[in-house]
């Protein structure tokens, strides 16, 4: 690929330094995936600037108009602390006729309310747990028709925020304890799904039209007690020392029959061509013994840091983190969003 002008927006907070050196572990690890991505396209010759973002697009605005990059790469999850306002700051840019990578708004829009992409992936019938939508501010009413165990969770806030072992309920008075403590630290509505018994599965994809799926990468849960639930808490995710204190990995589903590889990969392309989705993302699935699949997101945006899972997967099939980011452009550059319609 030839050197390009690239604009990387990301959170204000997370605008990283050009060195690791004289940081904390800690410290890294809150802008690793913003100073990877930034320091591997400086290395492989971009004109690269970050430019921070927190509640305003003036200084967006006129870093493409002043600037013109060629491409926005874009690492915001959030705007002004919504997570759900990430889908307008992708409008502002195809507003602005302004190519960017990653997932476009309407993908954006569904894939982050998880009722609607619930009901969306039911209406086509792809198989997801059974779930009811506890909405902020009305009375909590017991749903009937789903069966204890539930797993309770934000409606829209992602990187398992709000996720703890308390998530899994097991009877009426816990699941009323936990819908409100969503409603309350997380200030959004409450998803209430039965809670899938089984190993954690997660398949990469990459693509506009033509989609390209890679192995299924599976949540070890090492050697968490058996009394515990083996869920994606935010501990589990994030805290690696909490990784280290019970061997929690992540690496290449071991044992999978090729039959249910293939299934995963077509129930991965379905669900991102029904959630009208580009760019790239990840699909999380829960698979019982049985061998019985159930998707339980649609992750538009993974987290792209080098030692990642997305970036992981890709290596598994020779495609390396430099490559990997070459198809994250090119994909935002050939994105065929409506302006380009009107191109003289």
């Amino acid at each position: 690929m030839r050197p390009l002008r690239v604009l990387v927006v990301l959170h204000e907070s997370l605008v990283p330094p050009s060195s690791l050196a004289g940081y904390t572990d800690d410290e890294i690890d809150e802008w690793r995936t913003e100073y990877d991505v930034v320091s591997r396209l400086k290395r492989a010759g971009h004109e690269v600037r970050p430019l921070g973002v927190r509640d305003s697009l003036v200084e967006l605005r006129d870093a493409i108009a002043e600037w013109k990059p060629q491409i926005v790469f874009n690492l915001l999850e959030e705007f002004d602390g919504i997570v759900t306002y990430d889908q307008h700051v992708v409008a502002f840019l195809e507003l602005m006729r302004q190519p960017y990578t990653g997932c476009n708004p309407r993908g954006l829009l569904l894939s982050r309310d998880k009722v609607l992409s619930k009901q969306l992936l039911s209406y086509h019938r792809i198989p997801t747990p059974q779930f009811a939508s506890f909405p902020r501010g009305r009375r909590f009413k017991e749903p009937k028709k789903l069966r204890f165990p539930l797993f309770v969770k934000s409606a829209t806030e992602d990187a398992s925020l709000g996720i703890a072992q308390a998530s899994v309920v097991r009877d009426a008075v816990s699941l009323q304890e936990r819908v409100e403590f969503i409603h309350e630290q997380t200030m959004s509505d409450a998803l209430v799904e039965e809670y899938i018994e089984g190993r954690e599965l997660y398949v990469g994809v990459l693509g506009n039209e033509r989609l390209t799926t890679f192995p299924p990468w599976e949540m070890v849960f090492g050697t968490l007690p058996e009394s515990l639930p083996a869920i994606a808490t935010r501990k589990v995710k994030w805290d690696w020392r909490y990784q280290e204190k019970y061997g929690i990995t992540t690496y290449e589903a071991e044992d999978l029959p090729p039959a249910i590889v293939d299934r995963l990969s077509k129930m991965s392309k379905r669900i991102y061509k029904a959630l009208h989705m580009t760019g790239y993302a990840r699909m999380d699935f829960r698979m019982r013994e049985d061998g019985s699949l159930f998707v339980l997101e649609a992750n538009a945006n993974p987290n792209l840091a080098r030692e990642e899972d997305f970036a992981a997967s890709a290596r598994s099939v020779k495609i390396s983190y430099d490559d990997l980011l070459t198809r994250v452009l090119s994909l935002g550059l050939n994105y065929q969003a409506a302006w380009r319609l009107y191109e003289a």
